[in-house]
């Protein structure tokens, strides 16, 4: 469980930060959000249960107050009281996806923030928010987990069986949920258009072959007087028709690979290619290049030597 709200003015000596928040939480907060450290040490259970004035700051909090400066151990004021910083949150950075940005944040004990003001009321002019996450043990299913937790809060709001809900349970994979339903409309998306795409391309490769065997029909003739077999024509035909899609494909995967980088410069996560996408990229290479030269390659591998060679 943790509360939180507006920290108002943080100052340390000449230096003052406004428009970060402040958090008390219970020590399991710290663990369900799996917090890391820049520096110094998380609260142990003794400060969370006397109240202590030691806190945790965010990077955010420690660069404005601090500079370059180590916090640890230092004095920050704040709520009139003096604090003691013990930690430094490692840098979340810029994301949209989170509620809370720990970059502006101060940590402390629930206990101490008790002894401030009522938690759960307004605060001066700022109104708080509470938040209450569960994680579930070790092999027990999430479906049981929120079923047991729904009948436990309608307990406690002493709904009747035929009442709705008043509340909500959020899970942490509602996001992973949403963006992957965004990605699954572009990729069916991106499946026709590579459909279309593909069937242009071979149409494209075909022809290139079909030119390339009229222009080597002498050639052909030849190889095919000195014993050529049937077999040797079309296998290098083929060959050369994998050869130009492969090399396609790996120039459209080179020019994907800098579409997403140039994309990732310009949102707060990164897009890539898994190996996966690389290996199926190249396999549909090589069955457009069999496709595509199948028809040019049988063609010059029936070709009559004698035709050939006049031709």
């Amino acid at each position: 469980y943790c509360y939180f709200t507006g920290a108002g003015a943080i100052k340390y000596k000449e230096n003052s930060l406004n428009g970060g928040f402040v958090m008390g939480s219970t020590p399991e907060y710290f663990n369900i959000q799996d917090l890391e450290l820049e520096d110094g040490r998380f609260l142990s259970p003794n400060e969370f249960q006397n109240a202590s004035n030691a806190i945790m700051i965010g990077n955010v909090v420690k660069n404005e107050l601090f500079g370059d400066l180590p916090a640890v151990g230092k004095d920050i004021k704040m709520y009139g009281r003096k604090w003691r910083v013990i930690g430094v949150l490692q840098s979340e950075g810029d994301n949209p996806f989170n509620f809370l940005n720990f970059d502006d944040a101060v940590l402390i004990s629930l206990n101490a923030m008790r002894r401030m003001y009522n938690v759960g009321q307004r605060y001066g002019n700022q109104n708080g928010g509470q938040l209450l996450s569960v994680q579930a043990k070790e092999g027990v299913e999430l479906a049981e987990l929120k079923s047991e937790l729904t009948g436990i809060l309608r307990s406690k709001r002493r709904l009747k069986p035929t009442e709705d809900d008043d509340f909500a349970l959020n899970e942490a994979s509602i996001l992973a949920d949403v963006i992957g339903n965004v990605f699954g409309a572009i990729n069916i998306a991106g499946i026709f258009i590579g459909i279309f795409a593909l069937i242009v391309g071979m149409i494209s490769v075909a022809n290139i072959m079909f030119v390339s065997v009229k222009e080597r029909t002498g050639l052909i003739g030849v190889k095919k007087a000195l014993g050529a077999k049937k077999a040797f024509i079309l296998t290098e035909f083929l060959l050369e028709s994998i050869f130009l899609c492969i090399l396609g494909g790996l120039i459209g995967l080179f020019l994907v690979f800098l579409l997403l980088k140039a994309i990732s410069s310009l949102i707060p996560f990164e897009l890539w290619m898994s190996p996966t996408n690389v290996i199926i990229g190249v396999v549909v290479s090589v069955v457009v290049g069999i496709i595509s030269g199948v028809v040019p390659a049988f063609f010059a591998s029936r070709m009559d030597p004698v035709v050939a060679m006049r031709g």
